[in-house]
């Protein structure tokens, strides 16, 4: 009785395991004639691949130099799918670039010569074409109402495995990763631990109603396969881009004008806000929109067209999907106070997504800051980028080794005041009351911050 008691226990709690998990086929099956193989080649020469004739001896140069090209092709595959029934295709860029043919495979094994309709390397992705008509498409749903810790599920061609299938959860959202220069590239990417690996990219990531969500376009690794850690990007960016892509072959993205940095406790107790949250401006650039606006350095955004900035890197996403010349309201904190600026958004141009001893008076060390400073010759200023501050010739003690102060930076503001020489520095420092935390906005070989001195007791 009591075996037969255990047995019926164990059927119930099998039961009940079984109907917790997703179920995938129906998905996998109405999901898969719309996802596509991708191959592209690249027309390459074998010596200018595999040498570079100034660096080499003369006489094995004017050997190869007689040696005719030998042309051979380098290929590449991914993945990719399917958006309109006449042949739409969207796959990432870093895919296709630089292809001399691309070639689709669909999932009845036909193939087909595909045409690059537009692509836009800043958020990886391309939109291709393909002849047909009334050919499978996907579902695309909604990147926005995705949860954290909901199943997603992606199909694609893992080193040339075509239709694989993986499943996972989204592990977070709005990730920002560098771009091709190191820059944000202006994605908020979902984070996913799908196994994803090299051939995955490009192709979709579903959710369980069988929508696609996002396109499957990096991994973190260390190994170069699949370590629990995949990002895709959102499919509401990515539709976005398409359109832009189909009307204009371009895609035109909003741009402010400020490099800005996270605010952490510290900093959030020295501009006398209640929490850490928004992003702190550490240079304005000059004529860019921000400056026309009047946002200067030291502002914290913490509001922009209506979108809430909690996190610094938010703010890259929320500009770059901005409509340029729209006139938009940035609310900032400015000295401890809440205010509204006006701004009309610029257009991000290329070269935009990247931001950017001598003698004289010099002072004692300082007992309250813990450290040594000098003025900045003319020569100085120009070399390091800066059109004012002191230079920290010595850290000497605390609180400056505390707040991360080096020697070799310059000190530009001090408590929201300009620092244009060694009295002003002096001054200011006098004039703070014990135990308060002053910010203090530096240039560290040419990139500026904020970091914050707590003024002992």
């Amino acid at each position: 009785m009591r075996n037969l008691l255990t047995g019926l226990l164990l059927m119930m709690l099998a039961t009940i395991v079984q109907a917790d998990l997703p179920e995938f086929t129906e998905l996998v099956k109405q999901a898969s004639p719309a996802v596509v193989n991708i191959r592209a080649t690249r027309d390459m020469t074998s010596r200018d691949e595999r040498f570079d004739a100034e660096e080499m001896p003369e006489f094995f140069r004017r050997f190869f130099e007689q040696m005719p090209n030998q042309p051979r092709q380098r290929p590449s595959a991914g993945s990719g799918f399917i958006i309109s029934a006449d042949g739409y295709i969207l796959t990432n860029y870093h895919v296709v670039a630089d292809a001399d043919e691309i070639i689709v495979a669909l999932s009845d094994r036909r193939e087909r010569t595909a045409e690059v309709i537009g692509s836009d390397e800043l958020s990886d992705l391309a939109l291709l074409k393909i002849e047909g008509d009334r050919l499978p498409k996907v579902k695309l749903g909604n990147s926005n109402s995705l949860t954290v810790g909901e199943w997603v599920v992606a199909i694609g061609s893992p080193f040339g495995f075509e239709h694989s299938v993986t499943a996972g959860i989204v592990s977070a959202k709005g990730r920002s990763l560098p771009g091709p220069d190191g820059t944000s590239n202006y994605v908020p990417f979902i984070q996913t631990d799908v196994a994803i690996n090299p051939g995955n990219s490009g192709g979709p990531l579903f959710n369980l109603d069988g929508e696609v969500v996002g396109i499957n376009s990096q991994i973190f690794t260390r190994s170069g396969g699949f370590m629990g850690l995949s990002f895709a990007i959102p499919i509401d960016v990515a539709m976005d881009v398409v359109e832009q892509l189909k009307t204009d072959g371009v895609v035109a993205r909003g741009f402010l004008g400020v490099l800005i940095r996270r605010v952490d406790r510290d900093l959030a107790e020295a501009f006398k806000m209640e929490r850490a949250a928004g992003a702190l401006v550490t240079q304005v650039f000059a004529d860019s929109p921000a400056a026309d606006a009047g946002i200067r350095e030291g502002d914290i955004i913490v509001e922009f067209d209506g979108v809430a900035i909690d996190l610094s890197s938010e703010l890259p996403h929320v500009v770059g999907r901005t409509k340029p010349g729209k006139s938009v309201d940035v609310r900032i904190v400015r000295h401890g106070e809440k205010q509204t600026i006006k701004l009309v958004v610029g257009e991000l141009e290329e070269g935009d997504v990247a931001a950017r001893g001598g003698g004289g008076e010099r002072s004692a060390p300082h007992s309250k800051t813990g450290i040594e400073i000098r003025a900045l010759t003319a020569d100085e200023l120009q070399r390091l980028g800066v059109e004012h501050g002191v230079l920290v010739t010595q850290v000497t003690g605390n609180p400056a080794r505390d707040a991360g102060i080096r020697q070799g930076d310059v000190i530009t503001t001090f408590n929201y005041e300009e620092v244009r020489s060694v009295a002003d520095f002096d001054r200011l420092v006098q004039a703070q009351k014990p135990g308060v935390a002053v910010p203090v906005r530096i240039v560290r070989r040419g990139t500026p911050d904020f970091t914050v001195i707590k003024i002992p007791e």
